[in-house]
């Protein structure tokens, strides 16, 4: 007789895959997701032909963020009825429009399994056994835990597979209710973490091979959480303090900022810590006083640029950045010509500029004046022509210089490394160097939104 075969398949084991949309916090909130998983028994997989689980991880600063999110969906539930029952995927909805629409999201994509806003994310394995058993779950609640405290470290493998730069949220939500802006409805009040938490997580990262950390918060100047002591601290000494904890970290970078929240011991921290980087994400919106008072922003132009003033005191070879809106309701020629008149003064090296779009529950969705499209389309093609040309400047005036190069990753010709200058502006260099190493170049070109170098050496 011919014994009974017993041997077994193992399993396969589950497979999960985040598309991320929006800003740097989504991106820092996938991967956090994504160690989640990884502990809980999932792999993750860069096709969403192969996954068990799609989490849509999504922004709703932008105009037409629900668009995307629906055609998306409308695609995974072709991708769940091919699938069917032998091996069902399921669909959850992430991040900020999970947060602002909830049960709507169901109600308009029954094929959706879970919606999970960014305050919850340490609970998704919990939400997925209950999945998992034909729940259907909306979990926006603010929970009343510290997320950061339940999500797990990212493993050191994790942190070396996602490069030598990586993003540290420190704050969340925001207090200062811009008329145009949806965060304080979809993200909270503001949250620091404690200095202690935050170092934790960045040991963790430097451990791995990260050389350049960011901190994050929608706000992340306005910091002002608890120190080693228990006192309560600002951002610029939380600055000093990673700098002082972390010796193997190369450089430091932040964003976004605002105005308001720019404080001395900040400005200190450009001054003295070699570690921060002279580059600064400093949003202004306007340049017009009468329409930043309308947009609840509360400083005016001049305040902006005496500010600006000080910042380049403490650190003359400051790369500045902005946020720009254009066509805000009420906005006439004399407003936009003086946001025009702001850009010349200040002088960018690089900015973001968008026309502005409602949204949905912000008080200047609601407010008189609404600026026609063909207005905004213009006044925005005028005011990037602009940023665009100071843009270019400040890349020639690089031409010539000499400066650390962090390297990141291969380029596009053989022996051509990619990396970041301390300006934030990606240099193609030929170089044997690895990833990770600083090396010393010379600038020796300019292209359209990077720089070109010679290596001179390597970095100390």
């Amino acid at each position: 007789m011919i014994p009974e075969d017993k041997t077994t398949t193992a399993p396969a084991a589950r497979k999960f895959f985040i598309k991320t949309y929006g800003c740097q916090m989504n991106v820092y909130d996938s991967a956090r997701m994504s160690d989640s998983l990884s502990q809980s028994g999932y792999q993750p997989t860069e096709n969403v032909e192969e996954a068990d689980l799609v989490l849509l991880n999504t922004c709703h600063i932008r105009e037409k963020a629900d668009e995307k999110l629906y055609s998306d969906l409308g695609r995974l539930r072709r991708l769940q009825a091919e699938r069917g029952s032998g091996r069902p995927v399921k669909i959850g909805v992430t991040g900020c429009v999970a947060q602002a629409e909830g049960e709507e999201i169901l109600r308009r994509a029954p094929a959706v399994d879970l919606v999970v806003g960014p305050q919850t994310y340490h609970r998704l394995p919990q939400i997925l056994r209950q999945v998992a058993e034909g729940a259907k779950i909306v979990a926006t609640d603010y929970a009343a835990e510290d997320k950061f405290d339940h999500l797990p470290l990212p493993p050191a493998a994790a942190a070396r597979a996602r490069g030598v730069s990586a993003f540290l949220t420190v704050q969340e939500g925001c207090d200062k209710f811009c008329t145009f802006c949806v965060v304080p409805y979809t993200r909270g009040a503001e949250m620091s973490r404690p200095a202690e938490q935050i170092l934790r997580e960045a040991r963790q990262l430097v451990a791995g091979g990260v050389k350049e950390l960011t901190l994050l918060g929608q706000n992340v100047n306005g910091w002002h959480g608890r120190g080693e002591t228990g006192a309560e601290w600002d951002f610029g000494r939380l600055l000093f303090y990673l700098a002082k904890e972390l010796p193997e970290l190369r450089r430091l970078r932040y964003t976004t900022s605002h105005p308001r929240d720019m404080t001395d011991s900040l400005l200190a921290a450009h001054r003295d810590l070699p570690l921060l980087m002279p580059y600064l994400h400093l949003p202004v919106q306007s340049g017009s006083d009468r329409i930043l008072k309308a947009m609840n922003r509360r400083h005016k132009a001049d305040d902006y640029r005496r500010l600006v003033d000080s910042v380049r005191r403490a650190r003359p070879d400051i790369a500045l950045s902005g946020d720009f809106i254009v066509g805000f309701p009420g906005e006439d020629e004399q407003d936009f010509a003086a946001t025009m008149q702001l850009v010349a003064d200040i002088g960018y090296a690089a900015a973001y500029s968008f026309k502005y779009s409602p949204r949905a529950g912000t008080p200047g969705a609601v407010l008189p004046g609404q600026v026609a499209e063909n207005v905004k389309t213009a006044r925005l093609e005028q005011l990037q022509e602009r940023l665009g040309a100071q843009q270019t400047a400040f890349l020639h005036s690089k031409i010539g210089a000499d400066t650390d190069i962090l390297l990141e990753k291969p380029g596009r010709h053989s022996g051509q490394m990619i990396g970041r200058s301390p300006w934030l502006v990606p240099v193609a260099v030929q170089t044997r160097a690895a990833a990770g190493t600083m090396i010393k170049a010379a600038v020796t070109a300019a292209g359209r939104n990077s720089l070109i170098a010679r290596e001179s050496g390597r970095s100390a």
